[in-house]
């Protein structure tokens, strides 16, 4: 859903344009330096010892968290809202993960393993990830305390009680919510977890937002009902 009306908008010469143009990119470039600090600092934060062990469904078997490294000594992992009972996938995780096929390629030449994790059993993720055609790795933490313990899984009493998700305690959220965590594994194969970030914190790895963030209405979600009403898998929408 997307309005095709052009809205009123001020109109200027080239040299206005440029202008306005030239004082909008020195504060871009702030923004971009803000943004690199940021990532050295994220670099920089203290590791935590994985100590539990944790077991996954692979296409070829039940792995370890540290088997998933695949070789990398590097480990990203994107949760994926797909509750064991639901008959299909969160529509925003797999706008999520249309950004993301692909990308895994390049990010094992960085020495990174990137893959995502869902709750449900892995025929049904097999089956979603062949109807939405990716060939993103797909892993099941079904019968496993992962989720729930890297804050994106809820039982119903928790639910109730209010849960801690994106660090601040919340009420009314879904059983299943999304998010993302880094791990590295040593040489002396130990796992630490390095980094999480859920809710608005996943915005910077959707190119297609990046995408709309420099068109010229932007999201265009400001009229909706609330802001992802516009969107379907991408197999759903009409034309």
């Amino acid at each position: 859903m997307s309005t095709n009306t052009v809205p009123h908008h001020q109109i200027a010469t080239l040299e206005q344009w440029l202008q306005h143009r030239v004082q909008l990119l020195k504060e871009e470039k702030e923004l971009t330096r803000r943004g690199d600090e940021l990532a050295r600092r994220r670099r920089e934060l203290p590791w935590v010892l994985v100590d539990k062990e944790y077991r996954f469904e692979t296409a070829e078997g039940s792995k370890t968290l540290g088997e998933l490294f695949d070789g990398c000594s590097q480990l990203l992992v994107y949760h994926f809202m797909y509750a064991s009972g639901w008959d299909e996938a969160c529509k925003a995780c797999s706008f999520w993960i249309d950004n993301f096929n692909g990308t895994d390629v390049h990010l094992r030449h960085r020495d990174v393993r990137f893959l995502a994790v869902g709750h449900a059993p892995l025929a049904k993720l097999e089956a979603y990830k062949k109807r939405m055609g990716w060939s993103f790795t797909f892993v099941s933490s079904q019968g496993s305390d992962f989720n729930y313990d890297f804050g994106v899984s809820f039982d119903s009493a928790t639910l109730e009680e209010g849960v801690v998700y994106n660090y601040v305690r919340q009420k009314e959220l879904n059983e299943e919510m999304p998010g993302i965590s880094a791990f590295i594994k040593t040489d002396d194969g130990s796992i630490y977890h390095t980094y999480s970030a859920y809710g608005r914190g996943l915005d910077r790895l959707n190119g297609a937002y990046q995408l709309l963030d420099i068109a010229p209405k932007g999201r265009d979600e400001d009229k909706l009902e609330w802001p992802m009403e516009w969107l379907r898998r991408h197999d759903q929408y009409e034309n």
